[in-house]
């Protein structure tokens, strides 16, 4: 039985398959008497929807957000929101001739293996048009902690080799969101969106990294044995589609460091007690620290190219894939919603518990 739901105090369960009439989320635990923006909701959606740019995939989808149930006069109700939202530019056909070849990078082989049945269509479930509802169940996440004085911010740090310098201070929404390759640094962002063109012309992808900062937590969220907040963070944010690794502050490069380099020295201001710096990323002894948490979250590139690859059909036989169909050759863009989606649900879930 494949496992569809994450959470502890809000819990969302996933459903629908890529090619199939919808994607959706129900979400359960969700406060009541809570006022719900549904512009704002759409607004978010609609940063995660195919067909945004030229170095996204062509699979054209308005993914407009349908709230089925727990919402009422403009608030929720404590009781299951459900959201469904449509696919409306579903091609199947466009995988017909995959439904016996098994693509390198990607999952189908071992579907097979595990259920002894799989949805061949652009993935099926195991596809990244599923996050449609996860972002949906984050849109909401993100209001609350609005509320609450939390902000979470992603953006494209790094595509392939090129990188942005480091933020002094985290971006604004609208110098992220200026360009199609959502990186705060206009430059840098040219470079990358060249680079992403150049690929998706060789019929190749690319991986990156994605920085995310949350600003305004308070201290002292997440547990200091199990159920650190750096796991509750990691559980989430690994079950993305494409992620490969998540660093917490320095992340690995603190492994190079001394302790008298890496231990952010503690002040106070304003009453309150402080890092100096902030080496840690915002979390020590699985504990928000108060001060901002910043992850970098790697991806892969994207699996589906149109380059000749050697792979297996379900018989068993050698054969040569060019594949073809609709893809990201760079998932980066659209993936930084997912990012503060799944980050915004994991500190909701851990905040309800603390409170």
């Amino acid at each position: 039985m494949a496992r569809n739901s994450i959470g502890k105090n809000i819990t969302i369960t996933s459903f629908g398959e890529s090619h199939g009439d919808s994607v959706g989320v129900v979400i359960d635990g969700f406060p009541s008497n809570f006022t719900i923006d549904l512009n704002a909701l759409q607004s978010f959606v609609d940063r995660r929807k195919p067909g945004q740019s030229d170095i996204t995939t062509p699979r054209k989808e308005a993914d407009t957000v349908k709230i089925l149930s727990g919402f009422y006069n403009g608030k929720s109700l404590g009781s299951p929101i459900a959201i469904v939202i449509p696919n409306l530019d579903a091609k199947p056909a466009d995988y017909e001739a995959l439904k016996d070849v098994y693509r390198p990078g990607h999952a189908d082989w071992l579907y097979q293996e595990k259920y002894q049945h799989r949805d061949h269509r652009g993935g099926g479930r195991s596809s990244a048009r599923i996050t449609a509802g996860w972002v949906a169940a984050g849109a909401l996440a993100i209001q609350y902690l609005k509320q609450q004085g939390i902000q979470v911010t992603a953006w494209v740090n790094q595509v392939w080799t090129i990188q942005a310098p480091d933020a002094v201070n985290t971006p604004s929404p609208d110098s992220i969101e200026h360009n199609k390759v959502r990186c705060w640094h206009p430059e840098t962002a040219d470079e990358m969106i060249a680079a992403i063109s150049q690929a998706k012309n060789d019929g190749d992808s690319l991986g990156g990294v994605i920085r995310c900062v949350v600003d305004g937590m308070p201290a002292g969220v997440g547990e200091p044995v199990f159920g650190k907040l750096q796991a509750i963070l990691g559980l989430y944010l690994l079950n993305i589609n494409a992620v490969k690794g998540i660093a917490f502050g320095d992340g690995f490069s603190s492994s190079t460091m001394k302790g008298s380099e890496h231990n952010d020295e503690l002040t106070m201001v304003e009453g309150r007690i402080q890092g100096v710096s902030n080496h840690a990323g915002g979390i020590v002894g699985g504990m928000s620290t108060g001060d901002a948490i910043q992850m970098d979250v790697a991806f892969k590139p994207t699996s589906t190219i149109a380059l000749t690859q050697q792979t297996v059909d379900v018989n068993g036989n050698q054969v040569e894939l060019s594949a073809t169909g609709r893809h990201d050759p760079c998932v980066l863009p659209r993936a930084v919603p997912i990012i503060e989606a799944m980050t915004a649900l994991a500190i909701m879930d851990l905040l309800i518990e603390t409170r």
